[in-house]
């Protein structure tokens, strides 16, 4: 082989290159439980077009005149309920997903983590990772079920940041996995590992997916039906060891007055408890990491509404996280998407 550094000029700029890079992708978080870091937060994510499919010149006299003058001091309310010595949980989480994936992979590739919106930002971190000589990086939306609301914005924002490279790296992008046979194994025995510490034998496990409008079915987003599947395959998976389980499925987090996918998870919570459920479980597949929507939402506001109704014994099971079943579907999704790479040169 030849040695092209043999005749290198002496003013040649040494640049580092030929590693691989892995950035994990969560959907954000305001770096503080302030209303004023919520209130910029929430500006850049109901900003994005693909999040409020609202023409601008309608929207934006709406979420400046009004969302943004009452939604953050709530959200930040919120916020500070489980809000953590690490800050964000969701942050503090995927940080802690993008070390252990780092552990596991070792040195074949450079791990790190960003956020769709708020800090740190998928440019930031792409260009970290060039700095670093990562010229091919693979991106990872943890996001299971694929929506133009969230993989699709995660491919926008990495789109932007490429145009302002002059030496772009060659990038792939993770794609869903609701369906795959690893993701499901995960929900499982995670969700058995869970139940089985329970003090009460549950009559229903909720699995509650995040919402979006109804719309996005109707204009041919595939989420809703990869939620459903996604569903179905855990049903079958937990029916042998938990044959009495009744399984339903629900969504969560609507927002604004149109009409969103159905059913909604407190109206469910309350008419489960309302019917006679005294024992329940709820499970939230979609998330990959605890966050807002789960340790508010779910375990505090979920608790009360399915309590005040008449239900008796109420449980969260928390999300995959950095947990073992977590870890290890993440690495074998990143391994296999990563085929080609590892182990080149």
């Amino acid at each position: 082989m030849t040695d092209t550094t043999a005749h290198r000029p002496d003013d040649h700029r040494d640049i580092r290159h030929g590693r691989i890079g892995v950035l994990l992708v969560n959907l954000g978080t305001p770096d503080e439980p302030t209303t004023k870091s919520v209130r910029r937060y929430l500006a850049e994510f109901l900003s994005d077009p693909r999040v409020v499919e609202i023409p601008p010149i309608i929207w934006q006299p709406i979420l400046r005149a009004i969302i943004l003058n009452t939604r953050p001091k709530q959200s930040a309310h919120a916020y500070q309920q489980v809000w953590t010595k690490e800050g964000s949980p969701l942050a503090a989480i995927t940080r802690r997903q993008a070390r252990a994936l780092q552990t596991r992979l070792g040195e074949d590739a450079r791990v790190d983590y960003a956020m769709r919106y708020g800090n740190p930002s998928i440019g930031r971190q792409l260009q970290a990772l060039k700095d670093e000589g990562c010229d091919r990086i693979l991106v990872a939306p943890l996001y299971p079920q694929y929506s133009g609301a969230t993989t699709a914005t995660v491919v926008d924002s990495v789109g932007d940041a490429l145009r302002t490279m002059r030496w772009q790296p060659a990038t792939r992008t993770m794609p869903p996995y609701h369906d795959d046979p690893a993701y499901i194994e995960a929900l499982a025995r995670d969700a058995a590992r869970q139940m089985a510490t329970l003090d009460f034998d549950p009559e229903v496990l909720l699995l509650s997916f995040h919402g979006m409008p109804e719309r996005t079915l109707l204009l041919g987003d595939p989420y809703h039906c990869q939620c459903r599947k996604t569903a179905r395959l855990l049903g079958e998976a937990l029916a042998q060891d938990y044959p009495r389980l009744r399984i339903d499925t629900t969504f969560q987090s609507r927002f604004g007055r149109a009409k969103w996918l159905e059913p909604y998870t407190d109206d469910t919570l309350a008419a489960e408890a309302k019917t006679g459920t005294k024992r329940l479980v709820v499970a939230a597949p979609g998330f990959t990491a605890d966050c807002l929507e789960t340790l508010e939402e779910l375990e505090i506001r979920g608790r009360e509404q399915f309590l005040e109704a008449g239900g008796e014994r109420y449980a969260t099971l928390s999300c995959l996280n950095d947990g073992a079943a977590g870890m290890d579907l993440i690495e074998s999704l990143v391994r296999r998407e990563l085929s080609g790479w590892l182990g080149r040169g």
